[in-house]
């Protein structure tokens, strides 16, 4: 799955985003609105990591998501 596709269905998979990652609210998953940038953020903030780690969670749930 590209991120393209995943932007597409983020109302769908916001249900699993929340389960990976719990400390994201309602109002981070609304802001981040599919946007790849803004969710590589919301990680940073929310669990203190740094931008290569938020890219490489992000990278491998992509991919066990599977789309």
């Amino acid at each position: 799955m590209n991120w393209d596709s995943l932007k597409g269905d983020w109302k769908v998979l916001k249900g699993q985003v929340r389960q990976k990652w719990g400390k994201l609210t309602d109002d981070d998953l609304e802001q981040i609105a599919g946007q790849r940038d803004e969710f590589l953020g919301r990680l940073q903030q929310r669990y203190g990591y740094k931008k290569d780690e938020a890219e490489r969670q992000v990278d491998e749930w992509i991919k066990s998501v599977g789309r």
